[in-house]
């Protein structure tokens, strides 16, 4: 059994994946590295295998027909052998001074019989064409040091909230919350890191800047252009984890809050892109979308639509939505998002 799995999901990613693969094998025979050829067209498999061949009982090149990111993703979890599970996107990559820290510390839970569920580690926005990256950390809302649960998690800033990037999950917690993600979607990373969420009994943070999100090719799922054309796929996304889980229903407070923020942003996301396509199909859907969320969970409908966002997102009024779409800009200049 190893210590840590890395699922590297890839789809004609030949120009570049190479870079993720040689920062996650540097990990050693802690780690298994599961290269996920999800049906490309082009050397991503020979790559894969030329890794394989390289990195002996490090690397594992598999070979899936196409079913997008998650897809790639799930075949990685169920082939994982690792105590915990990692996923790095085939453009990222880690940075090996902090990646060799954190697989320490997951050494030493393990040495000490600790049953870790999550481990989170800072990111940073690797903006193509950008000097000054934009560092997310989590040293406001959590302790440092010390193994901790719901109970002791403060608020998380805007911009601050867990993203794929930041996690570790153990493996059997994933297995146990019955984790499968949707196949040819995009943004299916926010079900990732949502839906384990109520299994997670105990975290530890580590604050070193680990996850390198690259941003700035034209072709990525986040790009601007790229998530207005694929917008019915994140209004799946978000309809997924509205039926995930009836909120009222969990009984630590803190992370109810904490998961009722989480799906507050997504409404705003969904709402803002269909606000930004502008037509009359776009607004259908956005009044849609929210009718669902109060169809499902009237309470939550309530919460949401009472905060600054949820009334911004549901306005009707040109000069109302003008508002709301210059704000998305001014968030994007901040936090660098896409």
């Amino acid at each position: 059994m190893k210590l840590l799995t890395v699922t590297i999901p890839c789809y004609n990613s030949a120009a570049y994946m190479g870079h993720a693969i040689e920062c996650a094998a540097a990990g050693g025979n802690d780690v298994e590295v599961i290269v996920v050829d999800d049906g490309s067209s082009d050397d991503t498999l020979k790559i894969a295998k030329e890794y394989e061949e390289k990195y002996p009982g490090i690397v594992i090149a598999v070979h899936k027909e196409n079913g997008g990111h998650g897809s790639a993703v799930n075949t990685g979890l169920e082939r994982a052998t690792g105590i915990y599970f990692k996923v790095l996107d085939s453009d990222d990559w880690f940075k090996e001074e902090a990646y060799k820290e954190a697989l320490a510390l997951l050494s030493d839970m393990v040495k000490s019989g600790t049953n870790l569920d999550m481990l989170l580690c800072n990111y940073v926005y690797e903006k193509q064409g950008e000097k000054h990256k934009k560092v997310i950390n989590y040293r406001t809302p959590l302790p440092q040091g010390r193994i901790f649960t719901w109970s002791d998690v403060g608020h998380f800033k805007t911009g601050q909230y867990i993203l794929m990037h930041s996690v570790f999950y153990r493996t059997k917690m994933l297995r146990d919350c019955g984790l499968k993600l949707p196949e040819h979607c995009f943004y299916v990373d926010n079900i990732f890191v949502y839906a384990p969420l109520p299994y997670v009994k105990t975290m530890y943070y580590l604050d070193i800047n680990l996850y390198r999100y690259f941003i700035g090719r034209a072709d990525q799922s986040v790009s601007e252009a790229n998530m207005m054309k694929r917008i019915d796929q994140q209004l799946l996304v978000t309809r997924t984890m509205i039926d995930l889980y009836d909120l009222q229903a969990i009984k630590n407070r803190r992370l109810r809050i904490y998961m009722t923020k989480y799906l507050g942003i997504m409404m705003t996301i969904s709402s803002v892109f269909l606000m930004k396509i502008g037509d009359e199909e776009a607004q259908q859907k956005k009044n849609d979308l929210w009718a669902y969320l109060k169809q499902k969970n009237r309470h939550l409908y309530n919460h949401i639509s009472a905060s600054f966002l949820g009334t911004a997102c549901k306005a009707r009024s040109h000069t109302g939505q003008e508002i709301v779409k210059a704000g998305y800009v001014v968030a994007n200049k901040l936090f660098k998002f896409n």
